[in-house]
């Protein structure tokens, strides 16, 4: 089993930034392109009021508890302070 080939394996934790207001939005998936496509097209009920998104940010997790832990801290005061720090060429970019 080769967990770089079998993409159904990975789990992945996202940030994506709204392009109307800046906020972010912080989860985890198993199918990244479907899940965006559902914040673009207004299919997730936290994030459909705010789009258009772009994905900023997002991490490969080879276990669900590993995302939804993951997820958990940058949602924290610390993690957002680590993908600010991390992102910080970006963001100087973005205004």
């Amino acid at each position: 089993m080769n967990p770089v080939r079998d993409q159904s394996l990975m789990l992945y934790v996202y940030v994506i930034q709204s392009e109307k207001n800046e906020d972010w939005y912080t989860g985890y998936t198993n199918n990244l392109r479907k899940r965006f496509n559902q914040h673009n097209t207004g299919k997730s009920t936290w994030t459909k009021e705010r789009g258009p998104w772009k994905i900023i940010y997002y991490e490969a997790c080879l276990d669900e508890e590993d995302a939804r832990s993951r997820e958990n801290y940058l949602k924290t005061g610390m993690g957002k302070r680590y993908l600010k720090n991390r992102l910080k060429r970006f963001l100087s970019l973005t205004g």
